[in-house]
C-alpha cells in the first residue's frame, strides 16, 4: 500500500492510508519521527478514535447494549481514503461501515489532515456526526519522536518543559487493565521541568489534565535541539514511552482518556467524552515544531 508524500523546503512527511498515520518526518535527511522499531514499539503516530485509552474489560455500554473495543479505538487499524493532496498537505477520511458499527454503532466521518509549515507540521482532526442520534466520542494524537535527536547526545540529556509552572498529580495507570486511578497518586509535577529518564514510564504514561500550559517541549538544553507541541484545545495530555527503555517519547494530546476506576461503563458518561448532535462536527488540531 503506497504512502502519501508531502514536502516543503524544510521537511518531508509520509502518511500511511492505513490508520491515516504519519510514518515519517524528515529534515535534511534526518528522521525525526519514531521509526516504529517493533523491538520497542511498532507504531509511529497512531490516531486515537473514537476512544482514548482502555475500556474496562475492553467494552462499554452504548444505548443499553455492550460493545467491545480495543485500546485507543479502531481508527488506527482502519484504511482511510484520500480526500485531497497538495505538495504540502494531505487529507484522509474514514467513514462508518458495518465493521465499525459492530464496535461503535454510529454514522460518523473522521478526517485527518496534515500540513507542513516552515517550522514543523500541523495535524487536524475533523469529526462529524452523519447520523440521526447524538454521538459520543473522544479523539487524540500519539506521535512518537526519536530521542535523542542528535548524535552524541543521551536520552537523559533531555528535559520535558512546560510553557507555564504547573502543580499536577498524575493518576496511577494500572498496567494490567489500563484504567486510570485518581485515588492513587502517580507522578507529581511541581514547576515547569521534568528531567527525562526511562523510569518515568515504567508505570505507563504520565497523564495530565487541566494544565495551565498550552505548549510542551522535549529538548536538550545543551544543544537547543528538540520538539515542541502546541496542544491548545485539548484538555488532556499524555506523555509516554514503553517500559522497555526505548529511544523515543510520545506527546499525546487527548480530548478524553481511559476509563477511570471510579466511573461506570456507559460510553457517553466517560470522562472527557464529547457528544455531537446529528449534523454537528468538531475540529481539533495540534502543531509540532522542530527546535
Amino acid at each position: 500500500m503506497s504512502l502519501y508524500t508531502i514536502q516543503n523546503s524544510c521537511f518531508c512527511a509520509q502518511v500511511d492510508p492505513w490508520g491515516a498515520q504519519l510514518v515519517s518526518l524528515t529534515s535534511q535527511g534526518k528522521e525525526l519521527l519514531w521509526t516504529g522499531d517493533p523491538v520497542y514499539w511498532k507504531e509511529h503516530a497512531p490516531v486515537l478514535f473514537p476512544i482514548v485509552g482502555a475500556l474496562r474489560k475492553g467494552r462499554a455500554r452504548i444505548g443499553g447494549q455492550w460493545y467491545e473495543m480495543g485500546r485507543h479505538g479502531f481508527a488506527k487499524g482502519s484504511r482511510f481514503t484520500l480526500d485531497g493532496q497538495t505538495d504540502r498537505s494531505v487529507s484522509l477520511t474514514l467513514r462508518a461501515d458495518e465493521a465499525s458499527k459492530r464496535q461503535y454503532p454510529f454514522d460518523f466521518t473522521l478526517t485527518v489532515s496534515y500540513g507542513l509549515q516552515e517550522d514543523g507540521i500541523r495535524t487536524a482532526f475533523t469529526v462529524a456526526n452523519a447520523g440521526s442520534v447524538p454521538m459520543p466520542f473522544a479523539i487524540g494524537g500519539h506521535p512518537g519522536f526519536n530521542i535523542p535527536l542528535e548524535e552524541g547526545a543521551a536520552f537523559e540529556d533531555y528535559v520535558i518543559q512546560f510553557e507555564q509552572p504547573e502543580n499536577q498529580v498524575c493518576p496511577t495507570v494500572h498496567m494490567d487493565t489500563g484504567l486510570l486511578d485518581y485515588e492513587q497518586s502517580g507522578f507529581r509535577l511541581e514547576g515547569r521541568e521534568i528531567p527525562l529518564r526511562h523510569s518515568l514510564f515504567y508505570q505507563d504514561a504520565l497523564v495530565f489534565s487541566g494544565l495551565r500550559s498550552h505548549c510542551v517541549r522535549i529538548w536538550n538544553p545543551n544543544s537547543g535541539k528538540g520538539v515542541e507541541m502546541d496542544f491548545t484545545g485539548f484538555p488532556m495530555l499524555g506523555i509516554w514511552s514503553a517500559p522497555n527503555d526505548g529511544p523515543y517519547v510520545c506527546l499525546e494530546p487527548w480530548t478524553g482518556c481511559a476509563t477511570l476506576t471510579t466511573e461506570g461503563d456507559d460510553l457517553e458518561a466517560k470522562r472527557g467524552m464529547a457528544v455531537l448532535r446529528p449534523g454537528q462536527q468538531a475540529r481539533h488540531s495540534f502543531m509540532v515544531k522542530i527546535l
